[in-house]
């Protein structure tokens, strides 16, 4: 079989993934060379057989003939197809006129053979009644063609139709045995009947009119009668023999295509609306309503949305997200919506306009609820102008358009016009030069002016009119207007009416008050230069590292919140005790400002005293909580407090509601389970748990606060986990790197202050 390369797909006009589509396009491709390729196969089988060769000599001999010829192969095989079969390629065996060649019946009698092997690989029944429609009996004058499978006990079950509507369709879906006398003359007797005029004796038949001419004819299988075609014309129509020989080779086919019926009960369902869809020019999807754990299916599209979406095959209850793979999320949401509450739903364009570059869009998409489980989809492939000045007036508050006749003095408004000038529906409108007596005395002369320049000056113009409202209030109005002008003469007034009073009234507002918030603003400056001040000095910086007692390197990072507000409550601590132990702390007070920095200095020194007792830190958190809840006025706060002893290398820490400390060990890194105790000034008196553990050589112990972690739209143990991560990929760098790195790779996007302390472990490792 010869052919064409497969082309790279068709101009999928919308929204199809471009995998999916190279897939849709090569489906389309290989049903064409289906086709294509059946009539080829059918002469090279005819040639094979004449000729006692191969089935593969043949084929080859038949492309070696169409070369040799110049004729298309599908012509050359059509002659062979046509000449085994019998069909007359230059008598009468097509409709003859006087004068036609026996070029042109020869190219009609290819025409044929091409149809009916086309319409032989059509998918459908109804495919295939199109196929055998518009190439096969269009030229003849037909406009519509039914088929119907003969089922039992002597019905005839409609199995595919084309050139009629969907409500016609669902009429005729079963003709039952006491069928109107052609088709039972067809059925019973196996005989064509050819109707000139139409049926006579009142004998009802699908078609354009009663008079339009049929031509009901047996389908036969191996002998026995399995359907039966019924081809229409527009209007009377004469069929003569030739025509009628034509006909009937042509709807042979019919038989074989009725093992593809279709089941069309899904598309008759709601066939009215099925019609309207195919009446509009834009594309329209009729969706189904299942459950709401079932996704929307697809009943029906028009050939515009057919054309848009690539010519999909067109199957009643398609998935939604074969037909638009990339929206069906979007869509099934509008229309759920609209099912549900019964209101049209729009969206501008799908995808998002991030995601124009990539796939053009549908644009102006409504979903029309119609009925209790059907929605209709609509939508445009370039903007409605329309729709766009309709989403554009409704982007401006309390906006009305309106429209003064100067040639009959008829004035209309839009619907919200009433509500702007607080009337009631039934109310006649006021024309722009009626509104004089409605306004404050000292706007009658911005109006004059207004009208002037419309009327005399004949140029557009606006201003702002208050108004007084029949309750006695008083509303701004902003009139923006045009002058319709013909012949010279200015013939009415269109505009645009808007309240402005709440932007006004803000103006006033904010004019007002412009005094006080400057005054406002230097003091908040003022708080936060002194918050800042104390913050450096209780949190002062660091160099890059600090050797400590028991061969510890120590680094310390902070990071303001962020630049323009820069205290907050964030405190960290290592210090060496008079006991030969370190301190090792962070907390973080709730909030920023100044009342959380001077809330963390009371909470910063009083542990540093405490820690000075020498007593463990269970004590030391204890009595921190006291203080946090009689100083505090209350704040809250979390912290870790730890104690390192370079005797044993033990460390004993305790947690009040904090954030687990990381230790980083032999390259890997994990976090340590905390206390589950509460964090400092909920509760009084209560009693906090320590923990015990031994540190080696080459340890490190990560100290943080949540600004180092927490995203908005992340879970906390998402972040931790990252954070291990990270921790791991850079345990081989010294701390002061450590904690630079950590703060460059952080996840945390709240805004937040952080602190971070690294503690690295002396000596040799395994000692």
């Amino acid at each position: 079989m010869t052919g064409s390369p497969a082309p790279t797909g068709p101009p999928y006009g919308a929204l199809v993934d471009p995998g999916f589509a190279a897939l849709v396009a090569e489906n389309r491709w290989l049903r064409a060379r289906l086709a294509h390729g059946r009539l080829l196969d059918l002469a090279a089988g005819v040639l094979a057989a004449q000729r006692g060769i191969s089935p593969s000599d043949a084929a080859d001999h038949l492309t070696a003939l169409a070369q040799a010829t110049g004729l298309p192969p599908e012509d050359l095989a059509a002659d062979v197809v046509n000449a085994v079969a019998g069909t007359d390629t230059t008598a009468d065996g097509v409709p003859s006129e006087r004068g036609r060649s026996a070029a042109h019946r020869l190219a009609e009698t290819r025409r044929v053979r091409r149809t009916s092997v086309a319409a032989e690989a059509a998918s459908t029944a109804t495919e295939a009644a199109r196929t055998l429609l518009r190439e096969g009996l269009a030229p003849y004058g037909a406009d519509n063609l039914w088929l119907w499978q003969r089922v039992d006990p002597g019905c005839l079950r409609l199995a595919g139709y084309a050139g009629v509507g969907a409500a016609e369709a669902a009429a005729w879906q079963w003709i039952p045995p006491a069928a109107p006398e052609p088709f039972r003359t067809v059925v019973a007797e196996g005989v064509p009947v050819w109707l000139e005029e139409g049926p006579t004796g009142g004998d009802v038949l699908p078609g354009a009119s009663a008079h339009a001419a049929r031509a009901l004819l047996p389908l036969y299988r191996r002998g026995r009668p399995v359907g039966l075609a019924l081809i229409g014309w527009p209007r009377p129509t004469t069929l003569g023999a030739a025509l009628r020989r034509s006909l009937t080779g042509l709807l042979e086919v019919g038989s074989t295509v009725l093992d593809t019926a279709d089941d069309v009960r899904p598309a008759v369902s709601a066939p009215v609306l099925v019609d309207v869809l195919d009446s509009l020019a834009h594309p329209a999807a009729l969706l189904r309503i299942h459950g709401p754990a079932e996704a929307p299916t697809v009943d029906h599209l028009n050939d515009g949305a057919a054309a848009v979406l690539g010519n999909p095959r067109r199957e009643d209850g398609a998935p939604l997200v074969r037909l638009f793979p990339l929206v069906h999320v979007e869509i099934a949401r509008m229309a759920r919506r609209a099912a549900g509450t019964r209101r049209v739903q729009e969206a501008a364009r799908l995808p998002t306009p991030a995601r124009a570059d990539e796939y053009a869009p549908l644009l102006d998409v409504r979903a029309v609820p119609a009925g209790a489980e059907r929605v209709v989809v609509l939508w445009h492939t370039r903007t409605d102008p329309g729709l766009a000045v309709a989403r554009a007036t409704a982007r401006l508050q309390s906006a009305a358009t309106f429209l003064d006749s100067l040639a009959d003095g008829e004035t209309s408004w839009s619907e919200q016009a009433y509500a702007v000038f607080g009337l009631d529906h039934d109310e006649p409108p006021v024309a722009l030069a009626g509104l004089r007596e409605r306004l404050y005395r000292e706007d009658g002369g911005i109006l004059t002016e207004l009208l002037t320049t419309l009327t005399e000056h004949q140029a557009g113009a606006q201003a702002v009119l208050r108004v007084v409202l029949p309750t006695g209030s008083v509303r701004h109005v902003r009139v923006a207007a045009e002058p319709l002008v013909s012949g010279g003469a200015v013939t009415g007034i269109a505009g645009v009416y808007q309240d402005v009073s709440d932007s006004r009234r803000t103006e006033a507002a904010l004019s007002a008050t412009f005094d006080q918030l400057t005054a406002l603003h230097q003091q908040a400056e003022t708080r936060h230069q002194l918050a800042l001040q104390l913050q450096r000095a209780i949190v002062p910086e660091v160099p890059a590292s600090l050797e400590l007692p028991g061969d510890l390197t120590v680094a310390v990072r902070y990071r303001p919140a962020t630049e323009e507000y820069r205290v907050g409550g964030d405190w960290y601590d290592v210090l060496a005790l008079p006991s030969g132990k370190v301190l090792v702390a962070v907390g973080d007070i709730a909030g920023h400002g100044i009342d959380s920095v001077t809330g963390m200095v009371a909470l910063r020194n009083a542990q540093r005293a405490l820690a000075f007792t020498g007593d463990s830190p269970r004590r030391v958190m204890g009595w921190l909580n006291e203080v946090t809840l009689r100083t505090g006025g209350g704040t809250t706060a979390t912290a870790v407090c730890a104690l390192y002893d370079p005797e044993d290398r033990g460390l004993l820490w305790t947690s009040a509601g904090h954030l687990p400390m990381l230790l980083l060990r032999d390259g890997r890194a994990r976090l340590l389970d905390p206390p589950r105790d509460i964090l400092l000034g909920a509760v009084p008196a209560f009693s906090y748990r320590e923990q015990r553990m031994g540190l080696r050589p080459g340890d490190t112990l990560i100290l943080y606060t949540d600004g180092l972690v927490e995203r908005r739209r992340q879970g906390l143990d998402e972040s931790l986990e990252r954070l291990v991560a990270e921790a791991e990929r850079l345990g081989d760098l010294p701390p002061d790197r450590l904690v630079d790195e950590l703060l460059g790779t952080a996840t945390g996007d709240t805004d937040d202050d952080t602190s971070l302390v690294a503690v690295r472990v002396g000596g040799v490792p395994g000692t």
